[in-house]
């Protein structure tokens, strides 16, 4: 039975644990329950499991689908297929044991495949990009449809996705075997970088707040300009990395937003290089917040 919950609470959801209420939240649990979903809410938006996306503390008046009940993947010789809900590391993992290479960077992401695939995420010189096959897609305008690789339109952390509205219901990978110890040595490798250079998972954020611009390092320009000195009641930007924030005690969406107009200013005043946002935006009721977004979002 597809799971629908009203006036869903979504702070504890997010990993930067910032949010108020949203009108309605549907799980779905496979495809046919995603179809449901849609037939009954065609406006709704598709989200993963929200590591990505700032949700506003005001909450959002629409529909949103969740897909991380999505959560079944297989193997078949050197190719994998996994629903948009499976998590990153969970599939590294898996492909690990079946001496399978290819989804090492995985292993240090806590988002899922659908949002990795959306976001041509990469890391320690792998991408989706690198072993993507073809997924099973929805869009508005063709229903379900399925995209190969040169359909996608692969970039640095982009797709043909984001530009057209499109949510990715299962993925399918071509990798390579090799042996399980050299594939978790490299993942062990990930790990530890991410140790070193991120925020510990425990500790509330979203990642990478802006894209790299072309040739550069968006970390490198924000140290730079100042930005590790940067806060916003209790949203601040991290010590060790100045493309993060962290949410170091119950910071207001708007506090984050403000922060990264500050970060972005900064840069842009300076280097005369406007840095995109790599997080998403849910929200639109506060005025404020509206000013916020078009400031950061609009090209």
């Amino acid at each position: 039975m597809l799971l629908i919950e009203e006036n869903y609470d979504v702070k504890r959801l997010t990993s930067l644990k910032c949010g108020g209420k949203i009108k309605k939240v549907i799980f779905p649990a496979n495809r046919a329950e995603f179809e449901e979903a849609l037939a009954l809410y065609p406006d709704a938006k598709v989200f993963g499991n929200l590591t990505n996306t700032l949700v506003s503390s005001y909450g959002y008046d629409g529909e949103i689908i969740l897909t991380t009940k999505m959560t079944s993947f297989s193997f078949e010789g050197e190719y994998a297929e996994a629903d948009c809900g499976v998590k990153g590391p969970k599939l590294s993992q898996a492909a690990a044991e079946e001496g399978l290479s290819g989804l090492e960077f995985m292993i240090a992401f806590p988002g899922t495949v659908g949002g990795e695939v959306f976001m041509n995420a990469g890391a320690h010189g792998q991408s989706i990009s690198d072993v993507f096959v073809e997924a099973l897609c929805w869009s508005k305008d063709n229903g379900f449809i399925t995209l190969k690789k040169e359909d996608m339109n692969f970039s640095y952390r982009t797709s043909v996705c984001q530009n057209r509205d499109i949510a990715i219901i299962s993925a399918k990978f071509k990798l390579k075997k090799a042996e399980k110890e050299t594939i978790k040595a490299k993942m062990q490798e990930n790990l530890d970088f991410r140790k070193a250079k991120q925020p510990n998972l425990a500790t509330p954020n979203c990642g990478s707040i802006f894209r790299n611009p072309e040739g550069d390092s968006a970390g490198r320009l924000l140290e730079s300009a100042g930005a590790k000195s940067f806060s916003v009641n209790s949203a601040r930007v991290w010590e060790n990395h100045a493309n993060f924030i962290t949410n170091t005690n119950d910071a207001a969406s708007t506090d984050i937003l403000e922060l990264m107009a500050k970060m972005q200013g900064a840069v842009k005043e300076k280097f005369n290089i406007k840095l995109k946002p790599e997080v998403r935006f849910l929200g639109g009721n506060d005025k404020r917040e509206v000013e916020l977004c078009k400031i950061l979002y609009q090209k």
